[in-house]
């Protein structure tokens, strides 16, 4: 796999500071049951890298601390973690929001025959990728099968009150472009998903999130090798939009990775760029130091380079989705995308 970080650590993009923090986003792992080319992690069926319990009960301590609105459980598939529901338990225990990013098809794996429940029962927030809304996009992104098998999970979930108006229980979903070039208009492809999966398939849900592809990681080494690295920069870089910036998840969020270190977000991580309020007392910060000084990382500088412009670019982009209106409207953006990528 091709590394990007030197083609991204000189920047010009704007220097950004933390504010109160609001939301931790931790990465159980890489595993995964699933292998995507535009995994900004590299996750997959093979990788060992999981969460111990020490660092799960750093996690814990922090949640019953008072100072975390929302928990944000990533991977990989976080659900595979032998942690995860222990750290949803305590979360809901705490009246903290738990967020699971569910890849659906995780739902059918071996010992999660009760996933789906649990995480009604618990009143989990799930986030789940479905890149399109036909099979064919979708398997050539994720797999054979993928596809069906995230519908009938999807369906699952509405069975139980997920996407529900009177349930309270929040099903989003989640479209990475195909190939490397911006989300189209979030609004225009949230009004075909919902029309099209509730014709084809009856599947409800709350909203649709656009998340632009980050350069790194499998989607970078995937843009290197085909030699469109500069050219999907110079689409980012053109596209930015200044009135972006303050929107940016990482002014509120933190990252953690499952060895227990925090980054400025999740794509930093990846990149293994040191939260940018390390020094020298904490040079490369902890889950301990942030229980130990939970007010202290406020106001300081967050770690910068050219890939955040994938988060200013166009309508914006982050964990939430767009962060601004887009300024065009194709009408079925799922066949632009299979077309760009032909």
């Amino acid at each position: 796999m091709h590394a990007t970080i030197h083609l991204l650590r000189k920047t010009d993009f704007p220097p950004i500071r933390r504010q109160r923090l609001q939301t931790m986003q931790v990465n159980l792992g890489y595993r995964c049951n699933q292998s995507c080319q535009h995994c900004h992690v590299g996750a997959g069926p093979n990788r060992t890298e999981m969460m111990n319990a020490d660092n799960a009960a750093l996690v814990v301590a922090l949640l019953q601390s008072g100072r975390i609105a929302t928990l944000d459980l990533t991977g990989g598939a976080p659900e595979l973690s032998p942690h995860f529901r222990d750290l949803v338990r305590a979360a809901r225990a705490a009246d903290v929001r738990v967020i699971d990013r569910c890849n659906l098809t995780v739902l059918y794996e071996p010992e999660q025959e009760d996933l789906a429940a649990f995480l009604a029962a618990q009143g989990v927030s799930v986030v789940a990728s479905l890149p399109c809304y036909t099979e064919d996009n979708v398997d050539g992104q994720r797999g054979d099968g993928v596809f069906e098998k995230s519908i009938n999970a999807l369906q699952w979930l509405n069975q139980l009150g997920y996407g529900a108006p009177d349930y309270g229980l929040t099903l989003d979903l989640v479209y990475n472009p195909l190939g490397p070039y911006l989300p189209p208009p979030q609004d225009t492809l949230q009004a075909d998903y919902k029309r099209l999966l509730g014709e084809r398939y009856g599947i409800v849900f709350n909203r649709l999130f656009t998340i632009a592809n980050m350069p790194i990681q499998r989607f970078g080494s995937m843009l290197v090798s085909k030699g469109q690295f500069d050219s999907y920069m110079h689409t980012l870089r053109s596209a930015h939009r200044p009135e972006n910036v303050d929107g940016v998840m990482c002014r509120d969020l933190i990252s953690v990775d499952w060895q227990g270190y925090l980054y400025d977000c999740d794509f930093n991580q990846m990149l293994g760029l040191t939260l940018g309020a390390a020094d020298a007392q904490h040079p490369r910060p902890h889950l301990c130091d942030l229980l130990a000084e939970p007010e202290s990382w406020s106001g300081r500088p967050i770690a910068i380079a050219d890939h955040c412009y994938g988060c200013t670019a166009g309508q914006g982009s982050s964990c939430g989705g767009a962060l601004a209106a887009a300024d065009a409207s194709p009408a079925d953006a799922c066949q632009i995308a299979a077309q760009l990528t032909a």
